[in-house]
């Protein structure tokens, strides 16, 4: 089944938005030389951009799945809630840091763990990106794309643990926070990982019931998240 194209006006929409959440750390921060603010700034309109554009041209039928709203695709109660939850500490996450730099809630962590967090974002945006790559499935909802003939992918990150785009995430949200220097961006950071790892649960047994294969992938990649560990 072809999937039904994604309107040009709907991606100019989604470009403007892009560049207006990259700008919202600098203008909530009152500073528009924040260094970390323009580092962040630039980062994410390279990760969004990346991700939208490649999946335009190379699997269209994916970003037609991962623009679905939450409860678009029959996803039970509980996944729509996580997933809203998920939404809101990720705007939270952009957020705070910037307000925690106006109004100096918390002390601002050392410049070492500035680079720590930089090198997390890229490391999670390698993960994120190439589980995009590898999984023409990768909705952002919980739910079986019986119209697209879905089936278990079991290669590239996918052989290496589970959930791969949730353990971008995981480095992704807590690398953001320490970007930007902020405590209060690690709390959010926290709740989104922790809401993740939640998620893993419902999804594991959603696929495990409904996923032909799903079953046998569990036993050929034990890990959910992290290699060695869960």
């Amino acid at each position: 089944m072809r999937s039904t194209p994604i309107p040009t006006g709907l991606v100019v929409v989604a470009v403007a938005g892009l560049l207006g959440s990259a700008a919202l750390p600098l203008w909530l921060s009152g500073n528009w030389r924040w260094v970390e603010g323009w580092i962040f700034g630039v980062w994410w309109v390279f990760f969004m951009a990346t991700n939208l554009f490649w999946l335009r041209y190379k699997d269209p039928a994916l970003l037609a799945e991962r623009m679905r709203m939450p409860g678009s695709g029959g996803e039970s109660r509980s996944d729509v809630a996580i997933l809203v939850g998920i939404k809101v500490c990720g705007l939270a996450w952009i957020v705070v840091p910037a307000l925690d730099k106006r109004f100096g809630w918390t002390t601002r962590l050392p410049l070492w763990s500035e680079a720590c967090g930089g090198a997390l974002l890229l490391g999670g945006t390698f993960f994120i990106l190439r589980a995009l790559t590898d999984n023409t499935f990768a909705s952002q909802l919980v739910r079986i794309q019986s119209e697209r003939s879905q089936y278990v992918i079991d290669t590239g990150v996918y052989g290496f643990v589970r959930h791969p785009m949730y353990l971008g995430a995981s480095l992704m949200f807590p690398g953001g926070a320490l970007l930007f220097g902020s405590v209060c961006g690690l709390l959010a950071a926290l709740a989104e990982i922790l809401l993740l790892v939640l998620r893993i649960f419902g999804e594991e047994k959603l696929l495990a019931r409904d996923l032909n294969g799903y079953r046998e992938y569990l036993k050929k990649v034990r890990y959910r998240l992290v290699p060695r560990i869960w």
